[in-house]
């Protein structure tokens, strides 16, 4: 009798195929409606994020155009101290003006920053002029002429600027035989 082993009959194999089966198939449901979760939290994030960036990018658009006006209010500004007392004191009215609007562009994070003195950034400036020198390295932002602004990282409008190049030789050439 020990060498007799008990297999299976066949009817107990057709009865645990069916179970195996579902077990299976359960299993494949449950692995596909996981993988349809992380896709449908993954797409909401996504669209999360893309929503956030076109609204920084619409913020930012605005923001440059009205970058303009403020630097045409600032170089009016500049000569408020030749004319007159009365003209002064609307100057000064307009000035507080001015700085609400540099208030509302911190508050979203845009600021300008310097360039003159600076090495060419092709990110932050835009040359409009290139001046030939020997006093200064090829290269160094010589002369500010539109301030530029970025928001963190990006670079809302480039500043425009002259740019210092070195003196070719034959400048040179020409320099010495005139003296």
């Amino acid at each position: 009798m020990e060498d007799e082993k008990k297999e299976p009959s066949p009817g107990a194999d057709a009865a645990l195929d069916p179970v195996k089966k579902m077990e299976e198939e359960l299993k494949d449901y449950k692995d596909k409606y996981l993988r349809l979760l992380a896709e449908t939290d993954n797409l909401r994030k996504r669209l999360q994020k893309e929503k956030q960036e076109m609204t920084r990018f619409a913020i930012e658009n605005i923001i440059g155009e009205i970058l303009a006006p403020i630097d045409n209010l600032e170089n009016a500004l500049k000569f408020t101290g030749q004319m007159s007392p009365e003209t002064q004191s609307w100057a000064m009215g307009f000035q507080m003006i001015l700085s609400q609007f540099k208030d509302v562009l911190n508050n979203h994070g845009i600021v300008a920053f310097h360039s003159e003195g600076t090495d060419f950034d092709p990110h932050k400036h835009e040359a409009v002029e290139i001046e030939e020198t020997s006093d200064h390295p090829e290269g160094i932002v010589l002369q500010e002429f539109v301030r530029g602004y970025k928001s963190g990282d990006r670079t809302i409008r480039p500043a425009r600027v002259k740019v210092s190049k070195k003196v070719s030789p034959q400048m040179n050439e020409n320099n010495t035989t005139k003296q």
